[in-house]
């Protein structure tokens, strides 16, 4: 299989319950109702937005993905680095767990970047034509080849100072469980010379974690919808972790180690049997738990070694 096709050992069945208080059927209905005129309102919304460039985007896709949020009834809840503002036009790489297509609405609603996403969501209805208006770089997952071309976009939007928003493990998990972190989309930051900010993303309920809002295995998106509106008091959390600079580490692994050992920490405790979390390199092995700082100027990514890939090493 390849490296760009990982999956995880999560299913619906195994992994995913529905706990503790519920919303009755019509309010469920009212939800959906409420999701559909939010995302009917933002596709008549993109020919104005586009052609009245002096509108604040930004601003308006962090309200829009909050109105879709509250009518699917998820609150949001950013908990910002100390000393840090949420938002700024610095260009950074995101990376994040993976556990919802919640998770893409989550993180628009308190930062909106630029999503990296499987070809197949530009074909979702609705969402599809949203996503491809929000400047979202879709890579084909079946196309190996194809992914040193998307990595060096993803460089060039980082060189402009726009945001991207990544999903490193590239898969779906349920949120207590979590796949290692692929280097490859890391190799666009150290081009870039931009931080990468790692983030956890979290769902909760009054009793306590839920796995109701993971979208994994053969999961279907419709059931999925079905299951979050049904949820009473849902909250998803979205925790902004310290920036890591590439010339702290010597190459894209590293980095790529790195940010996975600070968004584990952050993760909900692994509960659910059957969810084995990747365990990453251990701590005294061949990576280090401290970034190693690399004196004088980074080497051209030209001159490094390649991969299959076409990434460098």
């Amino acid at each position: 299989m390849s490296a760009w096709l990982p999956s995880a050992p999560c299913t619906p069945g195994d992994c995913v319950t529905v706990a503790g208080p519920r919303a009755g059927v019509a309010h469920r209905v009212l939800r959906v109702a409420g999701c559909l005129t939010v995302l009917l309102a933002g596709v008549a919304a993109v020919p104005l937005v586009r052609a009245l460039s002096w509108l604040p985007a930004e601003r308006l896709v962090r309200c829009w993905a909050r109105l879709l949020l509250a009518a699917l009834g998820v609150q949001v809840r950013p908990i910002a680095v100390p000393g840090k503002q949420v938002g700024g036009t610095t260009g950074s790489l995101l990376v994040a767990n993976h556990i919802s297509w919640l998770d893409i609405l989550l993180i628009a609603a308190v930062r909106p970047g630029r999503m990296l996403a499987k070809t197949e969501v530009g074909r979702w209805p609705l969402l599809g034509p949203l996503t491809s208006w929000g400047g979202t770089i879709f890579i084909d997952r079946d196309r190996l080849r194809a992914l040193p071309g998307t990595v060096e976009e993803i460089a060039a939007a980082l060189r402009r100072g726009e945001r991207v928003v990544v999903f490193p493990e590239g898969s779906t998990w349920c949120g207590r469980g979590g796949g290692r972190f692929r280097p490859a989309l890391f190799e666009a930051a150290v081009r870039a010379d931009v931080p990468v900010q790692p983030l956890t993303l979290r769902y909760r309920t009054a009793e306590g974690p839920t796995t109701a809002p993971a979208f994994v295995g053969e999961d279907g998106l419709l059931p999925s919808l079905w299951r979050v509106v049904s949820v009473r008091g849902l909250a998803a959390e979205v925790e902004f972790l310290p920036e890591l600079p590439p010339a702290l580490f010597p190459g894209r692994r590293q980095l790529a180690a790195a940010a996975q050992r600070v968004v584990d920490r952050r993760r909900l405790p692994d509960t659910v049997s059957g969810c084995a979390t990747y365990p990453g390199p251990a701590v005294g092995g061949h990576l280090s738990e401290q970034p190693v700082r690399v004196p004088g100027r980074r080497p051209d990514a030209a001159h490094l070694p390649r991969d299959r890939a076409g990434i460098t090493r």
